[in-house]
């Protein structure tokens, strides 16, 4: 410990003397740090005699007292202890800035009244060496180090019967931001003084480092709930007694979660599922779970429950579980499944190849209905595009952004369609997925289905469908609540639905409720010149496995124009296909067409002459689309030629040849007035 004995203090102020009176003189006596202040003091311009005053006005002393509010803040508590133990003794504390301003000052009014007037001490006056000389806040600042100055050591006469202890109080990040003071009587000061002050400012810059330390847990806390409440999906952060530590906005909105509900236990609010005898707990789990199909019941609501994906994971360390909830809406997961699955139409009215009146006409329709988000029915025959006019209208309706469904009615098993159509909850059959299924209806929410061969649907699933158009509503096998969709409904067949009603196959309720709008698909023979450029089109778009171009002989267009295409645009596509594999050249000839359409075949079909009965190879087509083996007389595939054929056989009997066709007598008159066939022809 420094000697201040009353030898060193007569030494000091000897020296003094002899320095401001700028004489020679052995200043080994001063401590080094002292005799240093009292040349910076000097070379400042410091009148020793004389203090040189320096008070901010109002404004500047509000704007520092605003730049250090966090020091002060912390530091203040700090002063009101320290002073609470030295407090009528005559002392005073004082806080500083790093350039020297006093921000706050505390302490016993009669020694502070004394300060202000011989050396104007005051909130605002500046401290520093430059203006108050040597003295413990100057000094402390100017070396960043804490320090105390004894009577004689000061600059200034006014200060010499004095004794101040100063520390330095520096920034978390190391950065010296000012200084605590404490100023006594030089009569009362101990050595022991200085050790109280840097006390206190040890205690400052821990608080000062904890709080920085808050700080930035606040602001990491805050960003964090930013980029939480941007997301489409919710999150819930749960300790590991199940208890709320935070929740989104989004998951907030989702489950109506309570806004004091940070700290309570979630499952105050919910449970999962359905409740059982041992309750699902998330605290409970051993292992993380991804994009799980739950209900969420509210306690005490009665309310069906809101379905989500949840995932969840968590951590544990040190015997402390943190559990993160993801709850996204089943919809968005059903959107990215059908990206991944290829649930998107592609074809739009511009890509219809043609210009005959029937197509124009069909196509005006179609573009007018597209607008509309009223049920639309398609009829034509097989392979005439009836799923290429759905898209298209999908896509130039209000539900394009959404996905487009389609489900082929007539090729599911009996068994499966209702499932497929409308999903099915977990563990409700054997085999089914325990975490449940969505149907198409689900995952065509926003979007559009197309429910092709709607003809076909067995009757029980034709009612659960009516239910669904009416209340626009679908409830899984096995679940207890219904679930709102968004969708709409574009229903084709090729059959006559009309025969269909008449003949107790199909609901006649349904049947009104899907020909809201009914558009007309024309067969390919009715489409004048459209066979041409529909064949130069294929060419087109394909490359044979030469990967070469190839055209077609003008003998070709005749033969083309003179087919009838019961198999329609499918039929050319694949005819045109086959002679692309088969030629050897770049042009394609008449002698590479089917057999049945160059008419080369001996008995074969040629133009002009009445379709014979022929097998399903004559008719391309007929087992693609599902004709149970290509019976010869089968109107799904060939319609017109086979009302002919089964004349011809029967020799113009009508109830014969609609016994052969399948049909009641009064459809098969229906359809020959439709074609304008006269029976009579065939007797």
């Amino acid at each position: 410990m420094f000697d201040f004995s009353e030898q060193y203090r007569a030494r000091v102020k000897a020296a003094w003397e002899r320095f401001i009176a700028f004489e020679p003189y052995d200043y080994s006596a001063v401590r080094p740090e002292i005799y240093a202040s009292w040349q910076r003091s000097r070379d400042s311009g410091v009148d020793p005699l004389h203090a040189k005053a320096l008070i901010l006005n109002a404004d500047d002393i509000a704007r520092r007292i605003d730049e250090s509010k966090s020091m002060i803040g912390t530091v203040r508590s700090y002063m009101d202890r320290l002073y609470s133990i030295v407090k009528g003794s005559g002392f005073y504390l004082m806080l500083c800035d790093r350039e020297g301003v006093i921000l706050d000052m505390t302490g016993d009014e009669d020694i502070i009244s004394e300060a202000c007037e011989s050396s104007n001490l005051v909130v605002g006056a500046n401290r520093s060496e430059g203006f108050a000389g040597t003295n413990a806040i100057g000094a402390c600042l100017a070396l960043d180090s804490p320090i105390q100055v004894w009577g004689d050591e000061h600059y200034l006469v006014p200060h010499k019967k004095y004794a101040c202890s100063a520390g330095p109080i520096h920034a978390p990040s190391g950065e010296l931001i000012g200084c605590l003071n404490l100023t006594g009587l030089d009569s009362r000061v101990h050595a022991h003084t200085l050790g109280m002050v840097l006390c206190a400012v040890d205690g400052i810059s821990k608080e000062l480092e904890i709080r920085a330390a808050y700080n930035d847990i606040e602001t990491m806390s805050a960003q964090r709930n930013i980029i939480l409440d941007s997301v489409s999906v919710g999150f819930i952060m749960l300790d590991r007694d199940d208890r709320i530590v935070h929740a989104n906005s989004k998951a907030h909105g989702m489950l109506e979660l309570p806004r004091d509900a940070v700290g309570k236990d979630f499952f105050d609010y919910f449970t999962v599922n359905d409740p059982k005898p041992n309750p699902f707990r998330f605290s409970g789990m051993d292992r993380p779970t991804a994009n799980a199909e739950t209900n969420f019941y509210a306690r005490g609501s009665g309310l069906p429950p809101v379905k989500l994906n949840m995932s969840v994971n968590f951590s544990e360390k040190r015997g402390n579980k943190s559990i993160v909830v993801r709850l996204e809406e089943t919809k968005h997961i059903h959107r990215l499944v059908n990206k991944v699955s290829g649930f998107k139409a592609f074809f739009t009215f511009d890509s219809m190849v043609g210009s005959s009146a029937a197509l124009r006409q069909m196509l005006e329709f179609s573009r007018r209905a597209a607008k509309s988000s009223s049920n639309i029915l398609i009829l034509g025959e097989s392979g005439s595009g009836k799923e290429l006019v759905a898209q298209a209208i999908h896509n130039s309706s209000n539900y394009a952004a959404g996905p487009f469904v389609a489900i082929n009615c007539g090729a599911l098993p009996k068994g499966l369609i209702e499932s497929e159509l409308f999903g099915y909850e977990g563990g409700s059959f054997t085999g089914a997925n325990k975490d449940g299924n969505p149907g198409k209806f689900e995952l065509a929410d926003g979007g559009t289905i197309f429910l092709d061969e709607v003809g076909d649907m067995p009757l029980d699933v034709q009612a659960t469908l009516l239910r669904v158009i009416q209340t626009r509503e679908v409830v899984r096998i096995g679940a207890k609540y219904s679930k709102k969709i968004n969708v709409r409904i574009i229903a084709a067949t090729h059959r006559d639905l009309r025969d269909s009603v008449e003949n107790k196959t199909f609901r006649e309720d349904l049947y009104y409720r899907l020909n809201v709008l009914i558009i007309n698909v024309p067969p390919l023979r009715d489409r004048d010149d459209d066979v041409c450029g529909l064949a130069d089109y294929f060419l087109g778009q394909k490359t044979n496995p030469r990967g070469e171009r190839q055209s077609l002989h003008p003998e070709v267009y005749p033969l083309l124009r003179a087919y009838a295409w019961p198999g329609n645009v499918r039929e050319l596509e694949n005819a045109i296909e086959r002679a692309m594999n088969i030629v050897d050249g770049p042009t394609i000839r008449p002698e590479h067409l089917p057999a049945h359409i160059s008419g080369r075949a001996e008995g074969g079909w040629r133009a002009g002459q009445p379709a014979p009965a022929q097998d399903a190879a004559v008719w391309p087509g007929a087992a693609r689309d599902g004709d149970g083996g290509g019976s010869p007389l089968n109107l799904r595939s060939n319609g017109y030629y086979m009302i002919l054929s089964s004349l011809e056989k029967t020799g113009g009997n009508v109830k014969r040849a609609a016994e052969l066709l399948g049909i009641s007598r009064r459809t098969l008159y229906r359809k020959m007035d439709k074609f304008e066939i006269d029976y009579s022809g065939y007797r």
